[in-house]
């Protein structure tokens, strides 16, 4: 027996008869060694399988940590969201909580070795991968194609970047050039380029960049066709190399590598004239390019009869379409839409300028028939929702330009002889409430 180390058995592998293993009481043989400790025996059987136990527990503590698809939004769960923030557009909240769900989904396969199709390839014989769906979006200004985007981005909780399609060039030429989209992705993930790759870019009026024309030019149409064409890759997943600081790039600069094989794409534009075109396609005969569409109906809704020859025609280019699976369309707000809008979501508009009064102690009211009046003339000027702002600014211009100023003020109505008339609205002075600032003001001096 050799000599005895601290912390170590009394005697390795004992070869003395009658010794048993404490664990599986099995007596020692040529074949089953036993270790003898303090007041304990162990033989090798015993211990390869205590082997096994430690490395399959070590695999566990190692191994990605596998999130429930529970954790993840459900569609309907999207869509209770975004009918908090946006109103009507039912059909496009729809379409998008659906893609949107798959979309994390399919990053959610990829990142969890345990929940990839590796279980069903194994089951079919084939791996199966899935494919990125990004999103068109079609309709009207003032529609709610923006804030669907940045409320997704806000329910997900995932940065998103907003960018207009009419400021990208061609690398090499004037403006922005397109890879420099993903380093406003970057700078909205703070930095952080892995939580970038799981972001949202929103693409605006990629309408404004359709293809000039069918037949080719003698120049080159590098804010057009151009951007499309340099949009197809980082669209369908790549790895980008972005000048840190923005700009252009050149060959000894430092670049972030990021992926954007994870990156949702959203692109949006109004696209005028396409519902004519489709129309001119599927309304009864006699409604073409230069008759009046159906009494009645919503133009918007013809768009429901889109299809990729039309958008082609409209100057996309096929490559690009092809990159845009999920096609959703959206219909210009009506009259009580619009009255929605002031009034409903979490973040209305009436609310917010309760709010910004409420902080200099005013509470401010709307009549019904102001809201509605308003709602009347942001339909006359065609600009959808963007133009309610616009419309209440003008209305409580002069208020808020008094209101800081005037002691006692408490509460402010509008009425419908404001929107009608084009009245200041009416502000209450709370004589009390006014004496006492007085006071106060005589005291501090």
């Amino acid at each position: 027996m050799g000599p005895q180390r601290k912390g170590m058995p009394v005697d390795t592998f004992d070869t003395s008869p009658g010794v048993r293993c404490s664990f599986c009481d099995k007596p020692r043989t040529p074949a089953r060694k036993v270790v003898i400790g303090p007041n304990v025996n162990i033989c090798n059987e015993c211990v390869g399988l205590c082997n096994d136990i430690l490395e399959e527990e070590t695999k566990r503590e190692t191994a990605p940590k596998v999130r429930s698809q529970r954790t993840l939004a459900t569609p309907r769960e999207i869509f209770d969201h975004l009918q908090d923030y946006v109103v009507g557009q039912e059909d496009a909240k729809r379409t998008l909580a659906v893609a949107v769900y798959n979309h994390y989904k399919r990053i959610q396969e990829s990142d969890n070795p345990l929940l990839s199709s590796r279980t069903l390839a194994a089951s079919l014989g084939e791996q199966i991968d899935l494919g990125k769906s990004n999103i068109l979006m079609i309709g009207p200004t003032g529609c709610g194609k923006t804030y669907l985007a940045q409320s997704l981005a806000k329910k997900l909780d995932v940065p998103c970047a907003l960018v207009d399609a009419t400021t990208l060039t061609e690398a090499g030429y004037v403006g922005d050039d397109v890879e420099n989209i993903l380093l406003r992705l970057i700078n909205a993930a703070d930095g952080d380029v892995k939580k970038a790759e799981r972001g949202i870019i929103y693409i605006d009026e990629i309408d404004k960049i359709a293809r000039k024309g069918e037949n080719m030019s003698i120049t080159r149409d590098v804010s057009g066709e151009g951007v499309q064409q340099a949009l197809l890759k980082i669209i369908e997943g790549t790895v980008a190399g972005v000048p840190p600081e923005g700009g252009r790039k050149h060959p000894t600069q430092t670049t972030l590598e990021i992926d954007t094989s994870h990156i949702l794409f959203i692109v949006a534009g109004a696209f005028d004239g396409l519902q004519e075109r489709v129309a001119s396609r599927t309304a009864p005969a006699g409604i073409g390019f230069g008759a009046e569409l159906e009494t009645g109906k919503n133009t918007g809704s013809y768009l429901n009869d889109l299809t990729p020859d039309d958008l082609a025609h409209y100057g996309l280019i096929p490559e690009l379409i092809g990159r845009l699976p999920v096609v959703t369309t959206l219909q210009q707000l009506t009259e009580e839409e619009l009255y929605q809008v002031l009034t409903e979501p979490k973040n209305a508009l009436v609310k917010q300028y309760q709010k910004l009064l409420e902080m200099d102690g005013v509470k401010l009211d709307f009549d019904e028939e102001a809201l509605h009046l308003i709602a009347k003339e942001a339909l006359k000027r065609k600009t959808g929702a963007r133009g309610l702002r616009s419309i209440i600014e003008s209305i409580m211009r002069n208020v808020m330009y008094e209101v800081p100023s005037v002691d006692g003020a408490s509460h402010c109505r509008v009425t419908k002889e404001v929107g009608s008339d084009k009245k200041d609205p009416v502000l209450t002075i709370d004589k009390a409430k006014a004496k006492t600032k007085g006071t106060d003001k005589e005291a501090s001096a």
